[in-house]
């Protein structure tokens, strides 16, 4: 009996510690089976629900109608990240989310950053982080989120692969839709209120002139105002671009001192019930339309 029950003992905990991780799952897999991923803003969990389908839990650290740029994540969102099977952000766009994955994120972080190949210096000298808004470059990042996703996942490689093709080609044919509807436009120069439309005006062959920088609704410089105006009037500007997530006002100012118009031109970095869309495709296209409208384009 004295041997028997000596061997019996070891086993109980080892039961116990089975049930439990019975009752918990695995970590970062939900109890219907798909992966939790955490994206840090919009374009990143678009473009991961897109490729991950129905085998992916994709939740945004940034809430609808938030402006990105200056968020503050609470315990909750922090939380998420460590419990995540991956998370999806940008280093460089947002400092909360940033410092929430070298805290939390440890190796199951994917930052996109290097596939977009951010290569656009603003004036004072940051990185353009504003990948999304060139189809192409949006299409590189596709593809890396694909690859994660499958070492997440290998069982479903195929799946998202497949996933990801239809994704790019449906971003090839956008690339293409500006293309050809931006070829023939009267006006070259952009004036928007902040730097967000760089690499789609790089694509495209076109000029951003931006009032502010990385933060739209920080208030600009002195005398940025007047050299926004005096630029749009030396240049025959006739459309100053306002966008969704912050106030037109100060786009307003600039549109008024230059005898111009104002349309939206949405940077997509989160819906509200304002876009012009309830997607990533229908916004661009209604942003394809607005440049049309503005840049006399036949």
């Amino acid at each position: 009996m004295t041997s028997r029950t000596r061997r019996a003992v070891p086993l109980i905990p080892l039961v116990i510690a089975a049930l439990v991780l019975s009752a918990c799952g695995s970590p970062g897999v939900s109890a219907d089976g798909t992966i939790a991923v955490v994206a840090s803003f919009y374009p990143l969990q678009y473009a991961t629900q897109q490729i991950g389908g129905s085998l992916v839990a994709v939740t945004s650290l940034t809430k609808p109608g938030a402006e990105p740029h200056d968020i503050e994540l609470t315990p909750r969102a922090v939380a998420s990240v460590s419990r995540a099977r991956l998370v999806v952000y940008e280093k460089g766009l947002q400092g909360a989310v940033d410092k929430a994955v070298e805290s939390q994120g440890g190796g199951h972080s994917l930052n996109v950053a290097p596939s977009a190949n951010l290569d656009l210096k603003l004036a004072n000298g940051s990185t353009d982080p504003h990948f999304w808004l060139d189809p192409q470059r949006y299409s590189e990042v596709a593809r890396v989120i694909a690859e994660r996703l499958a070492q997440a996942d290998p069982a479903h490689r195929a799946d998202f692969e497949e996933n990801a093709a239809v994704f790019e080609d449906k971003l090839a044919a956008l690339s293409q839709e500006f293309t050809t509807g931006l070829a023939s436009c009267q006006q070259r120069d952009i004036v928007t209120s902040h730097s967000a439309f760089g690499y789609l005006a790089r694509r495209f062959g076109m000029r951003q002139f931006a009032i502010n920088g990385l933060s739209p609704d920080s208030e600009p410089r002195a005398g940025v105002l007047a050299t926004v105006s005096a630029y749009a009037k030396a240049h025959e500007v006739t459309t100053i671009y306002a966008e969704t997530l912050v106030s037109p006002a100060i786009a307003q100012t600039v549109a008024t001192e230059a005898g111009a118009q104002m349309r939206t031109l949405d940077p997509i970095e989160g819906l509200t019930d304002r876009s012009a869309g309830k997607d990533y495709f229908e916004v661009t296209r209604s942003n394809l339309k607005a440049l049309q409208a503005g840049q006399g384009c036949s």
